[in-house]
């Protein structure tokens, strides 16, 4: 699934009684008169995941004395509606969330702390997806990055560096109708910032300093920032006008390469379904090395199970986050979904089905950057946008548009997150 990287709601949480009421239902006559909420879990998913929930409940259910209630309803819209269903008691106990908006639930008290139960199974970047100045607000379920397509039809095998995608440029098979001199062999949405990102990190570019928790260090006008802007300048004096329209680039790209014009695009999973929808013969691939030698850094995404935190079963909860995100039971998702699973050793098994669209973003994933969950990064992906606009058009030197887009955004932290 795709999210709109552009539209965000942060917040975090700590947990001092996540137990609480564990805790003081120790005697038999006090089970007896808890409500019929404590016997019960609703779990909220959306449509595609209602049948594996269901596969998996029955054993959560025996070994812990609850009933588990699948409520099915849009991801976005039970976290857009929790901050006024919690109070009310109308909030599910266990939900899905993208992890750029797991931070911020956490710290506006939406969601609740949480014990990583399944840690050791984790790497690196999918537990640093989930923690916030220290404290852990999911548990990571769903791994995502962006990967190259190649049509097959067209190419053998999928390019390995940037300098062969630059020859399809060249081949006068890729040229672009109507555009004298403009080709469409390689197509990139890189004024879109999350797509671009990874550009900017190949070249020793980032976000925020600290491994995106530094909101006073901005790294999009160092020496390294500039060189990418420069080298993705110059894949844009290649490329149609319509590449640079910040609001149809996206459709530009895929109208092209479904028409069998593109022999290559960078794009996110979740693109595979509508390419084979539309009888594209497409292969999956690591996005290749750039002309510095450096990997192409793209942000990691995708989802975690978070806790309400308005919820009266946060232990019970706590249990199932553990269950449903250990090696079993993410394999068996991988298995129901075809999403790639946060846990390293079902992200093994998923490897091991040998499917191309699987590999390629698990390989991609490798090299991927966790995208920064703090509120911050709000301010960075409109700046950003038009900062590699305004190189891509010519109106501004790479140099002098990346000061002013980091200068931007230096000055709405300053005014929005003033201590």
């Amino acid at each position: 699934m795709k999210w709109n990287w552009k539209k965000f709601a942060f917040g975090a949480v700590t947990l001092t009684s996540a137990v609480t009421l564990a805790a003081c239902g120790g005697g038999s006559d006090k089970k007896a008169d808890s409500s019929e909420d404590s016997k019960k879990l609703v779990v909220s998913v959306d449509t595609g995941y209602v049948d594996y929930i269901k596969s998996i409940e029955a054993d959560f259910e025996k070994e812990n004395g609850v009933d588990i209630e699948v409520k099915e309803e849009a991801m976005t819209d039970t976290l857009d509606k929790l901050s006024t269903d919690g109070p009310t008691g109308a909030a599910p106990d266990v939900m899905v969330a993208p992890y750029d908006r797991v931070g911020g639930l956490g710290t506006e008290g939406q969601i609740a702390e949480v014990k990583l139960g399944n840690e050791a199974d984790y790497d690196e970047t999918a537990k640093n997806l989930v923690t916030l100045d220290g404290t852990v607000y999911g548990a990571p379920a769903v791994v995502e990055s962006l990967i190259l397509y190649y049509n097959k039809d067209l190419l053998s095998e999928a390019p390995k560096t940037f300098d062969e995608l630059m020859a399809l440029q060249k081949d006068s098979k890729y040229a672009f109708a109507g555009e004298n001199g403009k080709a469409v062999g390689f197509l990139a949405n890189w004024t879109n910032f999350y797509y671009a990102y990874g550009l900017t990190a190949g070249y020793g570019g980032y976000v925020f300093g600290k491994d995106g928790t530094d909101a006073s260090d901005i790294g999009l006008a160092n020496s390294g920032a500039i060189e990418g802007l420069n080298y993705a300048k110059s894949w844009y004096d290649t490329w149609p006008q319509g590449m640079q329209d910040t609001t149809k680039a996206g459709d530009f790209i895929n109208e092209q390469f479904t028409t069998g014009k593109t022999a290559a695009i960078i794009d996110g999973p979740w693109a595979a379904a509508s390419l084979t929808d539309a009888k594209v013969n497409w292969g999956a691939a690591q996005i290749p090395t750039l002309p510095n030698g450096g990997k192409y850094e793209a942000f990691g995404g995708g989802k975690a199970w978070v806790i309400s935190n308005y919820s009266k079963n946060k232990e019970v909860a706590q249990k199932f986050l553990d269950y449903v995100t250990n090696e079993a039971n993410q394999s068996s998702f991988y298995d129901a979904t075809q999403e790639i699973p946060a846990n390293v050793k079902a992200r093994e098994y998923a490897t091991g089905k040998g499917n191309e669209l699987t590999s390629a973003v698990i390989a991609q994933f490798a090299d991927a950057q966790p995208m920064p969950n703090i509120p911050q990064m709000a301010e960075v992906w409109e700046p950003a946008a038009t900062l590699f606009f305004d190189v891509a058009s010519g109106k501004k030197k790479a140099e002098d548009a990346a000061k002013e887009a980091a200068s931007t955004i230096k000055e709405a932290i300053e005014q929005k997150y003033a201590e």
